[in-house]
């Protein structure tokens, strides 16, 4: 915790803090695709696809996997059956499904759109006898049709009280944007939706990072303290895993692009996957703790590491799915999100 965080401060007894953190590769993209896939290089399913392949959903009306403003890569279903690729929500102040806003038709048109999409499906299924494929796909479809059908009372936020939309900082600057997302994430929760990803901020600091950090800090932690306030208040939190984590951290010295050129207030610091922090909070996981350590630098963990295997395992472990027995056969062979790694970190779970 540091004075940047000062309503995530309020909520520490609350988080299990992960200072050993460790993953594989210090460029962006493989960092985040083993982050949410459990592979750095291969095409794999996403950890919310495999959450769903393995739970399922609570309603009919929404998918058991939804994704706030996230990246492709973050959603893919890969080898799963298409029914478990993450449902994108996109927009700042409203949120629409992706694939299926289209303002230039009405309410009747898109429903005679859906059938006759419906009819075309069926008559190519027909035809490609029975493939896992071709049905998984359709059913996707008619399931985001009937979301949205039911999505815009869900992420009317109107529809809640002045005070919780005050607890997230909407309708105020600089928290509004991240705000609206956590609230919209609570209340894909509170209606059934097994996992919701949320990807937001800017944290790739290599330059200037004493005045942007602070900014970002700024737009992230009352939302984020108000979302836990909020699922402890419902009592939501007990039965609701929270997690929380960048795909790396950043190095403890600093890095200066310019060479020499420009003073030390502009230089940043650079990606550092060899040991940083994450937390994770509720659904059976002990509070007010700091696990794992990393050495007198701050640079490499040292003491209690938790590989981004082990992250995994441990959330479908909280979920209650065994991350040894949770897999998939595809081209001859078993595939699971942890591949042949992973431990739970017992350590943290109450």
């Amino acid at each position: 915790m540091s004075e940047l965080l000062p309503h995530l401060s309020q909520q520490v007894d609350r988080l299990a803090i992960l200072n050993g953190m460790v993953a594989d590769n210090p460029a962006h993209t493989p960092a985040q695709q083993q982050l949410f896939t459990g592979s750095p290089f291969l095409v794999q399913p996403s950890m919310g696809s495999w959450v769903s392949y393995g739970l399922g959903s609570e309603n009919r009306n929404f998918p058991s996997f939804v994704s706030v403003t996230g990246r492709p890569l973050t959603q893919q279903n890969a080898y799963l059956p298409a029914i478990h690729r993450g449902t994108a929500l996109e927009g700042k102040k409203e949120f629409t499904i992706r694939h299926l806003k289209n303002d230039q038709l009405n309410d009747r048109q898109r429903s005679k759109q859906r059938q006759f999409l419906e009819t075309l499906n069926h008559q190519h299924l027909k035809r490609a006898v029975a493939d896992p494929d071709i049905e998984g796909l359709i059913a996707s479809y008619e399931l985001a049709f009937r979301m949205q059908a039911s999505t815009g009372d869900l992420v009317d936020i109107s529809r809640e009280t002045e005070e919780t939309q005050r607890l997230y900082g909407i309708g105020e600057q600089p928290t509004d944007e991240v705000g609206r997302k956590m609230l919209v994430a609570r209340r894909l929760c509170e209606s059934g939706v097994r996992f919701v990803q949320i990807s937001t901020g800017s944290w790739d600091h290599h330059i200037g990072i004493e005045e942007a950090l602070p900014k970002e800090c700024a737009k992230h932690d009352k939302p984020i303290a108000g979302l836990l306030e909020d699922l402890s208040r419902r009592g939501l939190l007990d039965d609701t895993l929270v997690v929380c984590s960048g795909e790396f951290g950043r190095t403890p010295f600093d890095q200066d692009l310019s060479r020499g050129k420009d003073p030390p207030e502009t230089y940043g610091r650079g990606h550092s996957p060899q040991g940083f922090s994450a937390w994770m909070a509720g659904g059976g996981v002990k509070g007010g703790l700091a696990h794992g350590d990393t050495d007198d630098l701050g640079y490499r963990a040292v003491e209690g590491k938790v590989h981004v295997h082990d992250l995994h395992a441990t959330m479908l472990h909280l979920l209650g799915l065994d991350h040894e027995q949770l897999t998939y056969r595809y081209a001859g062979r078993d595939f699971r999100l942890t591949d042949v790694y992973g431990r739970v970190v017992d350590e943290i779970i109450s």
